[in-house]
Parts: C-alpha cells; structure tokens; sequence
C-alpha cells in the first residue's frame, strides 16, 4: 500500500467530528449512555455526523425548526472501524457511524443559542 494514502486516512481520522441533536435526545442519549440514532439515522443505516466545514449547512438545512439543538462532539479515530467516511452532498466526505454512539466518547455538548438567522456556534469550530 502507499504510504501516502496512509498519511492522508490519519488526518482524517485524527478529526474532530460533530452530531446535532435536540436537547431532549442528548439528554435521553446521556442517561441511556447510549444513542442508538434518529429514525433517519436507522433508515439509513448509520448515524450521521459532521465535519467542522460542513456542520452549519447540515444545522440550517436539518434542524433549522429545532429550538434547543445540541452541538455533540466526538473525536474520529475513537469509533475506529465503525465510522466511515462516505460521499454525500455534492460529493462532499461525510463521516457515518454504523452501530451505536456511546455517550462516553463525546468529548464536548454545548446548546447553541437559537437567532432569528439560525443558530448560533459561539465556540469555534476545528
């Protein structure tokens, strides 16, 4: 195998990768310790996650009506195997987790603020 395409499959997956959801399902999500996915995301067969380039158009796109929407952070290469990058909008490499998300590899939730232009992302995003 070349070792550039190594190098390239390490630094996606040393990334930070992002899940939006209502405040309500993170917090059952918490208590189960566990998030088994949307009914989208089990439609689809993985849960759907973001990266820091695509996270606000999946936010004004998706859940642009939820009111107190979570911004969920993970690190990529703690899924290992089970997350995979995948081609969705405009070719664009999305990261999918296929099995359950165990709430104890979320390094970050924060609510973000809801403005008449969508929401807020205060914190910045790497």
């Amino acid at each position: 195998m070349a070792e550039p395409a190594a190098g390239v499959i390490w630094r996606i997956m040393t990334k930070v990768i992002y899940r939006l959801m209502s405040q309500q399902g993170w917090s059952a999500a918490k208590k189960a310790g566990v998030f088994y996915g949307t009914a989208d995301d089990r439609r689809d067969g993985y849960i759907h996650f973001s990266t820091a380039k695509t996270v606000r158009e999946t936010a004004g796109r998706y859940y642009a009506d939820v009111q107190s929407l979570m911004l969920i952070s993970a690190q990529a290469d703690h899924f290992g195997n089970a997350l995979r990058w995948e081609p969705s909008r405009r070719g664009i490499l999305f990261p999918h987790l296929y099995g359950p998300l165990d709430t104890s590899l979320v390094i970050d939730a924060v609510l973000l603020e809801r403005t008449p232009d969508g929401h807020s992302f205060r914190k910045p995003i790497a």
